[in-house]
């Protein structure tokens, strides 16, 4: 296996055909089937991709065609991704979460000729999009849908389409792929967005290969590149995981093990042994604030070594670990952090932050807990990391490192963060304003704010559209209130508002553990909406905001807060599919309460 194979990959599939050939009956996708871990192995992999890409063109598809996947993470999925730019299309991803109206967007928008499914259930909301814009033809099923009839689009069987003879298919494949260049279009991902309808932006080979290339001598320059095993958990259908949870380990000739989702990740952590993890933030928030509860409650050693873990946390998310320090890690690791270990499957090598900022007490959490945090940072339009914090650039967790090998990073006039490099995207999707708004001069227009430390690090401190002026024109990052607020054990999620307003306030999710266990110490019934009426809880509520307010500026200090009728959630609309809060869609059904805080 060796990193020149990824510089000097042409396309993404050839790429995939080389370690199917070097692999061969390893495990290359493996997921939990009727209660037992199986494997599909590089070989048998390579030979659906090949049939699948045949049968696709036999159908009509061709080269350019739009195809677009709607399915769960699982070992279809990449093989469609696969598939599809065998076929010499482009890959259009879609989440599961979307709504009718959402596929019908990506549809119209996209102009697709086909579409992957994966079962009944997240047909429901795309077949009557389907037929709504009547331009797909083909829909292609996984499992559970009966195809004995077809309405204004045809029904295709998996089994069916990846059946045919495997050495024809293979020949036409290598045939078809090999005038393809890293300069050609891979897949078109469209943004989730925090305002506004998504829009396609369009990766080409290079761009993800440039990424793949970057990340993998990371690995091998800091971890060593051993046999790798990454637990996929967020969507495929996002550039951060399509990226980095399956190009990456696919060019490190890994194993991907498909988690069965949040409520089952402790255990599939512990069964899968994963060396390397993909993860959203918020992901870490919760597991953070679950660790913490189950060692407060095992009595005053454990609380004396959890203060003593979050002290040295906070000393390592600043760059100030030193000698002094020492004794702390001595004690650690003789006593939490083995058990912390191997709560993560005992092999983590690394555990990967991207996709919205780190709070960094909590990813010095982490690493006082022995676990090896990296924050990456990049965007969909950079297909997408940008940079990464690791062990010898001197992991510093309020910045997200240096930029990656072959990445060029400036800061403009207004502090903005531009990027040059083959990771940049082609531009947006039948958008050329928006295209030449984003790009200028081969420069990527972050949106994001930030400057380089003495060290060659980034620091961001905030999107430019997400900063609030206050009414005296001083500048206010929400997302570090945000994150601040969050870490408080009475507060789930927050969102800070104050733009030309005299001060800031907030609209507080309260935690559902926390609130049970008050209502429970205050001889009160739970239910949340009656609680939030008590004086008492919305003290409580208080106390942790002061709390944080401790820490804060003048400026940045949240006067008032309001809480919120329900969580924000992918489902009501005011999160996006990893995790980041919708400003626009929480202010339009909070802002009466949130302006009477004035």
């Amino acid at each position: 296996m060796e990193l020149a194979d990824i510089d000097n990959a042409p396309n993404l599939v050839s790429l995939f055909l080389q370690r199917a050939d070097e692999q061969g009956d390893k495990p290359f996708l493996t997921a939990k089937i009727d209660g037992t871990w199986t494997s599909i192995s590089y070989a048998e992999a390579a030979k659906q991709v090949c049939l699948l890409a045949e049968n696709l063109r036999k159908m009509g598809l061709r080269d350019g065609d739009r195809v677009v996947i709607v399915s769960e993470n699982r070992p279809e999925w990449c093989i469609a991704d696969l598939a599809i730019m065998a076929a010499g299309c482009v890959t259009t991803p879609a989440y599961t979460t979307n709504t009718q109206r959402d596929h019908e967007h990506i549809l119209n928008d996209s102009g697709a000729s086909a579409v992957f499914v994966s079962n009944s259930k997240l047909a429901q909301p795309l077949f009557p999009a389907l037929m709504e814009i009547d331009k797909a033809r083909h829909v292609i099923v996984m499992e559970g849908i009966s195809t004995a009839q077809s309405g204004s689009f045809d029904l295709h069987k998996w089994a069916d389409m990846t059946a045919g003879d495997p050495v024809a298919a293979r020949k036409a494949v290598e045939v078809r792929m090999a005038p393809v260049t890293r300069d050609d279009l891979a897949c078109i991902i469209y943004t989730s967005g925090t305002s506004g309808a998504p829009r396609g932006v369009m990766l080409h080979h290079g761009a993800i290969l440039h990424n793949v290339a970057a990340a993998a001598h990371v690995i091998e320059h800091d971890f060593g590149w051993e046999e790798e095993r990454f637990l996929s958990f967020l969507p495929l259908s996002h550039a951060f995981e399509h990226t980095a949870g399956f190009f990456l380990p696919l060019g490190l000739g890994a194993d991907i093990w498909f988690s069965e989702g949040l409520d089952k990740l402790s255990t599939n952590l512990e069964e899968a042994q994963p060396t390397i993890m993909v993860v959203v933030p918020r992901l870490f928030e919760v597991l953070r604030g679950k660790m913490i509860k189950a060692i407060e409650k095992q009595g005053k050693l454990a609380n004396f070594l959890l203060g003593r873990a979050l002290r040295l946390g906070e000393r390592q998310s600043t760059g100030r670990a030193g000698l002094l320090t020492k004794p702390d890690e001595m004690l650690l690791t003789a006593t939490l952090r083995p058990k912390i270990r191997q709560r993560f499957g005992g092999r983590i090598k690394a555990l990967v932050s991207g996709g919205a900022p780190l709070n960094p007490e909590v990813g010095g959490f982490f690493s006082a807990m022995g676990l090896t945090m990296l924050q990456g940072y990049g965007q969909t339009e950079s297909a997408p990391v940008i940079a990464c914090n690791y062990p010898s650039a001197g992991i510093k967790l309020d910045t997200v490192g240096p930029p990656l090998r072959g990445v060029e990073v400036k800061i403009a006039e207004d502090g903005e963060i531009l990027v040059r490099g083959e990771l940049v995207m082609k531009g947006y999707w039948q958008r050329p304003q928006d295209t030449e708004n984003a790009l200028h001069d081969g420069w990527l227009h972050t949106g994001d704010v930030g400057h380089l430390d003495q060290k060659g690090r980034i620091k961001i401190t905030d999107r430019k559209k997400d900063i609030i002026v206050n009414d005296k024109g001083d500048n206010v990052a929400p997302q570090k209130l945000e994150g601040m607020l969050t870490l408080q054990p009475e507060i789930s999620q927050a969102m800070v508002s104050g733009d030309k307003r005299p001060y800031m306030v907030a609209l507080i999710v309260p935690d559902v553990e926390w609130a049970v266990q008050w209502a429970r110490d205050n001889d009160e019934k739970f239910d949340m909406t009656a609680l939030q009426d008590l004086p008492a809880f919305r003290a409580a509520i208080k106390a942790a905001i002061d709390r944080t307010n401790q820490d804060l500026s003048v400026i940045e200090k949240i006067r008032k807060f309001v809480l919120a009728d329900e969580p924000f959630s992918v489902e009501n609309n005011m999160m996006t599919p990893t995790m980041k809060i919708r400003r626009m869609q929480i202010r339009e059904a909070y802002q009466d309460r949130l302006d009477a805080l004035y």
